[in-house]
């Protein structure tokens, strides 16, 4: 009983190491992945930045914008250090692997040499003909017949292995190289990245002090931006909680509790639709990036104001569209400051919220696809900058698009 149990110990711990190194190729997959995805990220703002023409300086914006630069250059050093680490693993283990097989090879070849010798003196003592003739019967001719079949059989599988040995430990050391040439890489990547945010951050500093000498004056233009958000949001918060008043009213809608939809079997399909692709849920513009996140935050430069933020703002190309995030119907368009509009999507009790679009290409009560544009994006003239705003939430409540959108 005990050897059983010895062998199966083993085999049990190989095969937790097969996984584990299983596992761990998938993690550096993944790493791998979000590498290169951060990469075009920072191509993609850097060409979005240097497009950006200026009517009039704003120190505040710029300071916004290098803080988002360094936030993605950071994250983009830790997942390089995340990765070579995995890699250093990988190389450990490819590496032991390497030594095993070179041990079970020369192990192989040693047994091969020596059989072949005994092979060799058999043959001169006595021939293989004669090894059959003095046999005593022909039952035992037979019989060493088909043991000289096997035993030639034998030769040349060993023979086989050996040579799948060799090529598996070329493959092995060829895939060594190519990993340590890769860390290589990694690693001028990351002392290059680790330069070019050093830059950033003295320009920064420059720029941050520029902003303590107009301290108040900056704070106003927070205020001010807080100020025209607070009266955007109350007035979708009144079109939503309207929308839930209305809904009760409607034939074959279900009963629901106080500030929520009653919905219909079909709403209440879609809903359950919109539910099974959280965090699968495309973004409300083809190409972008947050530069606002959801919840109470501090100003990423002046720390003495803090921001509400209802949703996210992802900043984008001149001349995007927004685009519906999932089927729905439009439940209204809302025009706001400046003339902007607002078009808010129902996925049953769900609401989606596109803000700060210069004109619209849907209207209340029209059925909406995902993907499918529904407006031109405003872009400012004094900053050049060209943002949406986006607000999801169940019912009256926001919650944060972070967990809905794909990779966001």
């Amino acid at each position: 009983m005990q050897p059983n149990i010895k062998y199966i110990f083993l085999f049990l711990a190989l095969i937790f190491s097969v996984n584990l190194t299983a596992q761990k190729k998938t993690k550096r997959e993944v790493l791998e992945a979000r590498r290169i995805q951060l990469q075009k990220d920072k191509v993609y703002i850097n060409a979005l930045l240097s497009n950006t023409i200026r009517k009039e300086k704003n120190v505040l914006v710029e300071l916004v914008e290098i803080d988002g630069k360094i936030k993605t250059s950071d994250e983009l050093i830790n997942v390089i250090s995340k990765e070579s680490k995995e890699l250093d693993n990988e190389i450990y283990l490819n590496q032991l692997e390497i030594n095993r097989n070179k041990r079970d090879l020369a192990a192989l070849k040693k047994d091969y040499g020596d059989m072949i010798y005994k092979s060799y003196k058999s043959k001169s003592q006595n021939s293989r003909i004669m090894f059959l003739l003095s046999s005593e019967n022909f039952f035992q001719a037979y019989k060493r017949f088909q043991y000289m079949k096997q035993y030639a059989s034998f030769r040349k599988a060993q023979g086989d292995e050996i040579q799948e040995k060799t090529i598996h430990l070329q493959e092995l050391a060829e895939n060594l190289k190519v990993k340590k040439q890769l860390k290589q890489e990694l690693l001028a990547e990351k002392k290059q990245e680790q330069s070019v945010i050093e830059k950033e951050k003295q320009q920064r500093e420059i720029l941050l002090s520029q902003v303590k000498e107009k301290e108040n004056k900056y704070k106003n233009q927070i205020k001010k931006f807080i100020k025209q958000e607070a009266v955007i949001d109350a007035q979708i918060d009144k079109i939503i909680r309207d929308a839930i008043a209305a809904s009760k009213n409607k034939p074959k809608a279900a009963t629901s509790k106080a500030g929520s939809f009653a919905l219909t079997a079909e709403a209440k399909a879609l809903a359950s639709q919109f539910v099974a692709n959280k965090g699968k849920l495309p973004w409300p513009v083809e190409k972008g990036y947050v530069s606002m996140y959801y919840g109470k935050q501090r100003h990423p430069i002046v720390k003495t104001a803090t921001i509400q933020s209802n949703g996210v703002r992802i900043v984008t190309n001149k001349g995007s569209k927004a685009r519906a995030v999932f089927n729905g119907t439009v439940l209204a368009v809302q025009v706001t400051t400046g003339n902007k509009k607002a078009v808010l999507i129902q996925h049953g009790n769900y609401i989606t919220v596109y803000k700060n679009l210069q004109n619209v290409t849907v209207k209340k009560g029209d059925k909406v696809k995902t993907k499918q544009e529904i407006g031109t994006i405003f872009t400012d003239k004094v900053t050049g900058k060209t943002i949406i705003g986006f607000v999801l939430s169940k019912n009256a409540v926001t919650e944060n698009p972070k967990n809905w959108i794909y990779k966001m």
